[in-house]
């Protein structure tokens, strides 16, 4: 009798779910073409399993034993976009727009703690809602042939941040400050922390059924969003933080590469001529120590970002220029020797519309040069293994503009630009498969 009250619920089930597929289809509510609310029929582990990892050999990356080199791009929205029905398509606008002109890594948030859509509730709870919507990135991603790097915490209170650990310690009555910075060093929050990152780690896709840390989709992980510590500039309170962490991640996840986030600074412990690199001597100040932080032996690759309009307010575009030149160089010859053999990627850089006095042509040149320089560096097999620009936006997304965005479809030169750079990158991946399309389908 039992197995026959399972049959008939089988059954009234199957009907409801062919009923409800018929339904958002008439309503156009889903955009079925975008995994979301049905599991993939095809999906399995050893589906994901064919998928080559990104590693890292020496001081390059490499993919299906091929150097690899990522132009990307910024788009840190995915997962907010991808929880609501109405804004869910802006994520394959994205990767679709993205994909167009041979991009093939982006980087996004994998965290919103206590915010608006937030994926952390409060310290290890989850709202599952979210977690899907970040599984149905994941998914997206990998139906575009694209690579994430996930970002797994903010130094800025957007999207909750720091701020938002230390709020829950000091409410909880067993944070020691208020002060933001005891994310760092506070035990609770270093174990809320830790309670997060297994979460995430371990998360079980349930598009595809293979836990995020066994899925080749994800090319690194990454610590925090440009992190500092500002109540500590000699800079070893971050430095233990970041190794503690990074051994955590690493005891969980072997096989994804892992960076830590930060701006590039040079720190107390750097030599004088790399202090000089740094745009103003006020920058020292941050508890940032680039070279001490990207030794760290769990830490596969160095992270840079470059913003000359908001760092160099009295410069102008010349002198911009040449400090462009001077900062990505520098950090890409660390790889090579201060690091002892690690890549390096510039996983920001970007030009605002709302610097007084901007041209797009500007922009063109500032990011010209950037990408030269990336190309260059690969060119000889050096250290630098890329750069991802901050930030693409799809259309209609004016409320996600920041100064920075960008519009392909509405910025035919930078459009152009990336799509170059692309080409010129991809053609020197020597046969690898992803590259060979990239040439032939984007390049002509």
């Amino acid at each position: 009798m039992a197995a026959c009250n399972g049959l008939f619920v089988y059954h009234i089930l199957g009907l409801a779910s062919l009923l409800a597929v018929f339904y958002f289809s008439l309503l156009g509510e889903v955009d079925l073409r975008f995994p979301g609310l049905l599991p993939s029929p095809g999906a399995s582990r050893s589906h994901d399993a064919s998928l080559p990892f990104v590693e890292r050999r020496g001081a390059q990356l490499f993919l299906a034993g091929r150097p690899f080199y990522i132009n990307g791009w910024n788009s840190y929205w995915l997962m907010d976009q991808a929880v609501e029905p109405a804004s869910r398509h802006r994520v394959s606008d994205m990767f679709r727009a993205a994909t167009g002109m041979g991009l093939t890594v982006c980087r996004t948030w994998a965290f919103n703690d206590g915010a608006y859509n937030a994926l952390q509730l409060s310290p290890g709870h989850f709202d599952e809602r979210v977690f899907k919507a970040l599984d149905m990135v994941v998914v997206e991603a990998r139906r575009h042939g694209v690579r994430l790097i996930l970002s797994l915490a903010n130094n800025l209170e957007a999207y909750g941040g720091k701020t938002q650990y230390v709020r829950w310690a000091w409410d909880e009555g067993v944070g020691l400050t208020a002060s933001n910075d005891s994310f760092f060093f506070d035990p609770a929050i270093r174990d809320y922390f830790k309670v997060y990152l297994k979460a995430l780690l371990t998360r079980t896709n349930h598009l595809t059924g293979v836990q995020y840390k066994d899925d080749p989709t994800i090319l690194a992980w990454e610590l925090m969003n440009e992190p500092r510590c500002i109540t500590d500039p000699s800079g070893n309170t971050l430095q233990r933080w970041i190794e503690e962490m990074a051994g955590y991640v690493k005891s969980i996840d072997r096989r994804h590469l892992l960076t830590v986030g930060t701006e590039g600074f040079y720190g107390p412990t750097s030599p004088p001529e790399k202090l000089s690199v740094n745009p103003g001597h006020w920058f020292n100040n941050y508890g940032l120590d680039f070279i001490r932080n990207s030794k760290i032996s769990d830490i596969d690759f160095a992270s840079v970002h470059l913003y000359p309009d908001t760092w160099l307010l009295d410069a102008n575009l010349e002198e911009k220029l040449k400090f462009v030149t001077k900062w990505v160089s520098s950090h890409f010859e660390d790889g090579d020797t201060e690091l002892g053999g690690k890549p390096v990627v510039l996983t920001e850089f970007g030009l605002s519309h709302l610097v007084k006095g901007f041209e797009q042509s500007q922009r063109d040149a500032f990011y010209k040069s950037v990408y030269d320089i990336v190309h260059e560096s690969a060119k000889r097999g050096g250290a630098g293994a890329g750069a991802i620009v901050w930030q693409l936006a799809a259309e209609d997304m004016e409320e996600y503009h920041d100064g920075f965005a960008i519009v392909p479809s509405e910025t035919p030169s930078m459009q152009k630009l990336l799509t170059e750079q692309s080409c010129r990158l991809a053609a020197l991946r020597h046969g690898e498969q992803e590259a060979k399309r990239i040439l032939k389908a984007v390049c002509g």
